[in-house]
């Protein structure tokens, strides 16, 4: 942490040029302002004003952050030296499922309180599902190759049948599709209770039988989410809904005859 007995004063050293403002010069002038200090904001316009600056300082990048004479270095040093956590771009994390799962909760609720007048209803657990399939198809198709060879690690008839990694996101956004219509039962409730069986089962063998620690494809092949609870629940989902449409669709016809 930066000494308290020391005034707060910092010199930012960030690219501004006609086609290019520094991201991190930017967030770094914001942190710095935020904890208390003054900045002193010294703009590098021109490319040979960044080389001239990086051969001065013995430094490989911009921006860089001087606080009292002392130069700090970049924004994540910076961070370093104000005590703040530095994100690791490998690390495991399950926040992109629960922002997905949340965001797209919140819409069947809301939908469900348009329609209905409350967002408490049967619809609302049938949109949810179905808007959670819809995204999490949009995230893998953002980046078919990537998610397929991830896919690949763990899914059961991928491994036999490697077009099945192509298929899947565009079968998971149809049968997600047609659940939010409510049309084409015949088509969605076999759709989403096979990819939703299939992928219970891989995961479960591979997470909790063979003890694999794998990521998740289930977010888009660049995700850093771990392959366990939350995936089988995913699946699950898929195929508890799928199981509930067949019962109410067979009960329709029951009541009809």
């Amino acid at each position: 942490m930066a000494p308290s007995n020391k005034p707060l004063h910092a010199t930012l050293y960030r690219m501004v040029m006609d086609k290019h403002i520094c991201p991190y010069g930017l967030k770094a002038k914001d942190l710095l302002k935020r904890q208390g200090y003054t900045v002193e904001d010294k703009w590098l316009t021109t490319r040979e004003a960044v080389d001239t600056f990086k051969a001065e300082y013995d430094v490989a990048t911009t921006p860089q952050i001087l606080i009292n004479g002392e130069r700090i270095g970049g924004y994540d040093d910076l961070r370093r030296y104000l005590g703040k956590p530095i994100a690791d771009p490998k690390a495991v994390t399950y926040r992109p499922v629960i922002a997905l799962f949340a965001i797209t909760a919140m819409m069947a609720l809301a939908i469900s309180h348009s329609v209905y007048g409350t967002p408490f209803t049967t619809h609302a657990a049938k949109w949810f599902v179905g808007f959670s399939m819809a995204v999490l198809a949009l995230l893998k198709l953002q980046n078919i190759e990537s998610f397929a060879t991830m896919f690949l690690n763990y899914d059961l008839l991928a491994k036999r049948w490697v077009r099945y990694s192509y298929i899947y996101p565009f079968a998971e956004g149809l049968a997600g599709i047609l659940m939010i219509a409510d049309v084409l039962h015949w088509l969605s409730i076999p759709v989403a209770l096979f990819i939703g069986t299939v992928g219970a089962v891989s995961v479960f063998k591979a997470v909790y039988l063979d003890k694999r620690e794998l990521k998740c494809a289930c977010v888009g092949g660049s995700s850093n989410v771990p392959l366990g609870f939350v995936s089988l629940t995913e699946n699950l989902m898929m195929v508890a809904m799928a199981v509930w449409m067949l019962v109410m669709s067979a009960s329709m016809v029951v009541a009809i005859f």
